[in-house]
């Protein structure tokens, strides 16, 4: 027997290897496989198996299997195949991004060597090692005051080698020594079990009727639930997986941020207990690579996390739920493939049967379009869980407030600031939204106007106070000296710019030095437990005040919190995308949300220097049906996204000019190639060198009204970039095909 195997290589094409005898049974399509690729050893994807081959070389045998239990399912390898079509991606490629090649079944955890006194100990014995062996005598006293057995690991700090001191204890009868294997932690990514007492309203029973009716039926059935913030999400869910669970399936609840793990992880493990896995970037190798096997084995039945986890092979799937499902960190934009886990998770519940819910307070304009096409079943949630209000909202125009107060560049307006010290008078908690972090986003010359820039990167190099750096938020580029003169003109006038969560966070100490403060940014949150804790400090009231970025903007529940203020408003409004003014009106929205979720009635407020654009005024008033109908308006008269299906090639190089011309090439090999299809461009991305690579992008827009269900656009890319090396010898450049891209920068 013989088996087509692809591997994690940029070309479609697959490799024959031989199946030994041992394993003639045991290899499957879909099955993971170690061979030899030229002088490497590394992992394969087996495509498919067949009994003859026309290959008259020398063909390798598989030398073995990288799992020991079964993983790959029907269903799932329909998944990976339908990606590889769809995102014109190698199945070697997608294959990896499916099944990472650092997991494997057989993972066994560390053992850790264990020690405990005996229950009968002969006086004489322990006397005689007291004179005689002090050492030993010292460390059996710490191991005998100890409730439970000890790591012999913890006794360092008494011996330097603390098993063999151990081993003497043990040959003299006093203590026993035994291995155990050491599971690792993973009660740090969640907040303890969050029980509460749940009464349905009319609209949520009408959701959960709707979703266990899809559950019984085991068809594929999408439903957009659309609830206002603070409708009760989370208990519908929590109601759909108890019912998944009783039909003996799983379920998979994807969140865009890690940061809204803990609330919900910890409200599921309330209901469900040990059966929840969690599944996101900042768990370590050895909890990943332990959670993954037990998700295989079975252990797990429901597994919350972030887009990968759309990829858990949980077997007899019944239930996908993609929580704010507008988030763009639902889209992986690198490596291949460039996938978005909502129309993955979409695909692959019409494998499984499954139901999958969208769920969002602000759904994204593609969801709100195909409800309004009754492409999905649509679930409303109108009214606040539990009798809340909605806050009022104060709308702050900032160049109107500082010329009343004479005060110019001010980053609090005086309301504010009022409405800060209220609530810290009444013991009532604040969130605050700045969506950039660092301290000062630029850096500038006052003489001659020149920006410090990454060396690497078209883009400015942000002020950090901590450690005097800067730092590029695109590569991660650092200079730890800061700038004492400019680069150019020598001169020493140099202007910090901006204002980033940082620079917020010292004009809050100054202003408000009594309260107690948290920032939540990705400088705090690079460590997951450090993230969990300072929500959960701020969860148990510890905290007055939490500042953050977006991080904190969606899901989170905090019904001590009756105040947010959104500190600038027009971040990222005038961007040049499509999505720009889709994204602030989301976001600010959202971050609204946070606020008045209990019977303690909660305010916002909004500082704005363009009170009077529809995006900002539109969100202030809380009406999104009105924003996403002038959004659909616009969208629809410039053929964006709903209206159309749209693609983006990609082309990345060293060399400025090379890339400028390889674009070129592409562009007059395309044109009038497809009727109805508009291309626009070349032209250099907005963000156009990241990481020492320029880039350039050509974007194709194919309107659905010619094309319903995207295969023109789709057959269109295929045949003139399955092959492109051959077709474009772009060289030391790269080409990257982007299908449904949420962003043209």
């Amino acid at each position: 027997m013989f088996a087509e195997i692809a591997f994690p290589i940029s070309g479609f094409q697959t490799f024959t290897y031989k199946i030994p005898k041992g394993l003639a049974q045991e290899v499957q399509i879909g099955s993971r496989v170690n061979v030899q690729f030229g002088p490497r050893k590394i992992h394969g994807i087996v495509t498919g198996l067949k009994s003859t081959s026309s290959f008259k070389g020398k063909i390798k045998d598989i030398t073995g299997l990288v799992d020991d239990l079964p993983i790959m399912t029907p269903e799932l390898w329909k998944l990976i195949q339908w990606m590889s079509q769809y995102y014109v991606t190698p199945l070697g490629q997608v294959g990896k991004a499916v099944l990472p090649k650092n997991l494997s079944t057989r993972y066994n955890p560390p053992k850790s060597w264990m020690v405990q006194t005996n229950p009968i100990v002969d006086d004489e014995d322990l006397e005689a090692v007291k004179k005689r062996a002090p050492k030993q005598y010292e460390l059996y006293q710490k191991i005998w005051k100890a409730e439970n057995p000890l790591k012999v690991s913890s006794l360092k700090d008494l011996a330097s080698n603390p098993l063999t001191t151990c081993r003497g204890l043990e040959n003299r009868g006093l203590v026993t020594l035994f291995e155990e294997t050491c599971l690792p932690d993973v009660t740090g990514f969640t907040f303890d079990p969050i029980h509460k007492k749940v009464d349905f309203n009319s609209h949520q029973q009408i959701a959960v009727d709707a979703v266990i009716s899809a559950l019984e039926s085991k068809k594929y059935s999408p439903f957009l639930l659309h609830g206002v913030t603070g409708s009760g999400k989370t208990e519908i869910y929590v109601e759909a997986v108890r019912h998944c669970l009783d039909q003996n399936r799983t379920a998979i609840i994807l969140l865009p941020e890690i940061s809204l793990t803990p609330q919900i992880a910890g409200r599921f493990r309330a209901v469900f207990g040990d059966t929840i896995a969690l599944w996101h970037s900042k768990l370590t190798q050895a909890q990943r690579s332990w959670t993954w096997k037990e998700i295989c084995k079975g252990t797990f039945k429901v597994v919350i996390g972030a887009r990968s986890a759309v990829f858990s092979p949980l077997k007899n799937l019944g239930l996908i739920v993609i929580d704010e499902e507008q988030e763009s960190s639902f889209r992986q934009d690198s490596p291949a493939p460039r996938y978005h886990a909502r129309d993955v998770a979409l695909m692959r519940a019409t494998y499984e049967g499954s139901a999958v819910v969208l769920s969002s307070a602000t759904p994204s304009l593609e969801s709100y379009y195909n409800h309004l096409h009754k492409k999905m079943t649509y679930i409303h949630l109108p009214e606040r869980f539990g009798g809340a209000k909605y806050p009022q909202v104060h709308l702050v125009d900032m160049l109107g407030d500082q010329e009343e107060s004479g005060k110019f560049g001010q980053i609090f307006s005086g309301l504010l600031q009022d409405k800060i010290e209220d609530r810290l008078n009444k013991k009532e908690q604040i969130i605050l939204l700045q969506n950039r972090r660092g301290y000062s986003p630029v850096v500038r010359c006052g003489d001659c106007g020149e920006i410090v820039m990454c060396p690497q990167c078209k883009v400015a190099l942000t002020f950090h106070r901590k450690g005097s750096q800067l730092i590029c938020h695109c590569c991660g580029h650092v200079e730890t000296k800061q700038r004492e003169s400019c680069g150019s003109c020598k001169s020493p006038n140099m202007k910090y710019s901006g204002t980033g969560t940082q620079r917020v966070e010292s004009l809050i100490e100054e202003m408000f030095p009594h309260a107690r403060l948290g920032r939540l940014d990705m400088d705090t949150a690079k460590s997951g437990t450090g993230l969990i804790q300072l929500l959960k400090d701020f969860s148990e009231g510890k905290l007055d005040i939490l500042l953050g970025t977006q991080m904190i903007a969606k899901g989170l529940d905090f019904p001590n919190a009756t105040l947010v203020g959104i500190i600038n408003a027009d971040l990222g409004l005038h961007l040049p995308d499509f999505r720009a003014g889709e994204r602030i009106f989301q976001l600010i929205y959202q971050a609204s949300g946070r606020t008045g979720r209990s019977n303690k009635p909660g305010e916002v407020v909004i500082q704005t220097y363009v009170p009077d654009n529809p995006v900002i005024k539109n969100a202030a008033k809380l009406d999104m049906k009105k924003y996403y109908n002038i959004a659909l308006s616009e969208r629809n008269e410039l053929k964006y996204p709903p209206f159309s299906w749209l693609a983006k090639i990609e082309i990345t190089g060293e060399n400025q000019m090379a890339v400028n011309s390889l674009s070129e090439k592409i562009a007059k090999a395309l044109n009038g190639k497809y009727k109805g299809l508009d291309i626009l461009g070349p032209a250099p991305c907005y963000l156009e060198k990241l990481r020492n690579q320029y880039r350039f992008q050509i974007v194709f827009k194919s309107l659905k009204s010619n094309d319903p269900n995207g295969k023109k656009l789709h057959r269109f890319i295929e045949y003139n970039f399955m092959d492109f090396q051959k077709k474009f010898r772009p060289g030391q450049n790269r080409i990257n095909i982007h299908f449904d891209p949420l962003s043209l920068i």
